[in-house]
């Protein structure tokens, strides 16, 4: 199960408690400041994975008791971090300078790729976007094939001038939001909030409607 901690920290949820009732025994975690949702899990005795974009972040969290990281390149879907380092950099690096282990997440696909990440010192990939086209996938077929038939330059990257860079398919909706994150005046995200709302994306996958 994976989960915000900067998410939870703000709507105050007590996700931890819930995941301790459940009996789950792998949580990954994201976002700033993990550190106290770290301890609460290991403290039940649960295996903690945590999402990283740098190095330094990387060793942050080994540090407040991830049990082993996600290392994201900047090819990966949703939030990209600030860094732009690709999965060629990150991993290597993270193969260098991390005494725990890590699996490679962003843009693998495939054999070739696992592979890949294996040779830069990763035990594993993680892929996301790729199980969307799955049979068992529970997401609606005309999404299914829109994922197909895209291209590596069918993405774009919004909400960087609010150092939330994320990557999201490129549709209609997508270049309204990066034309009000352009042209804004003012800056305030509430101009941009409904272009990139989560509930919006949701509604995606149940209607089929790729725009």
């Amino acid at each position: 199960m994976p989960f915000d901690t900067e998410l939870t920290r703000r709507l105050g949820i007590r996700i931890p408690v819930v995941i301790i009732d459940e009996g789950i025994k792998v949580v990954e975690t994201a976002g700033n400041s993990p550190g106290p949702v770290i301890a609460q899990l290991k403290a039940a005795g649960i295996t903690v994975l945590h999402k990283c974009t740098t190095i330094r972040h990387a060793k942050a969290a080994v540090k407040l008791g991830a049990d082993f990281l996600s290392i994201d390149g900047f090819e990966c879907g949703g939030h990209v971090g600030e860094h732009d380092i690709t999965n060629f950099i990150l991993l290597s690096r993270a193969r260098q300078e991390l005494n725990v282990p890590f699996i490679a997440s962003g843009g693998f696909a495939d054999g070739q790729g696992l592979a890949a990440a294996l040779c830069l010192g990763a035990c594993g990939v993680n892929m996301g976007t790729r199980f969307l086209c799955t049979v068992e996938a529970p997401i609606h077929h005309n999404i299914k094939e829109q994922i197909v038939k895209a291209q590596e330059t069918d993405t774009a990257l919004v909400l960087r001038r609010w150092k939330n860079t994320t990557r999201l398919y490129r549709n209609k909706v997508t270049e309204q939001a990066l034309k009000i994150e352009r042209e804004s005046k003012t800056g305030d995200f509430a101009e941009v909030a409904p272009y990139v709302s989560g509930k919006r994306g949701r509604e995606v996958f149940i209607n089929g409607d790729p725009e």
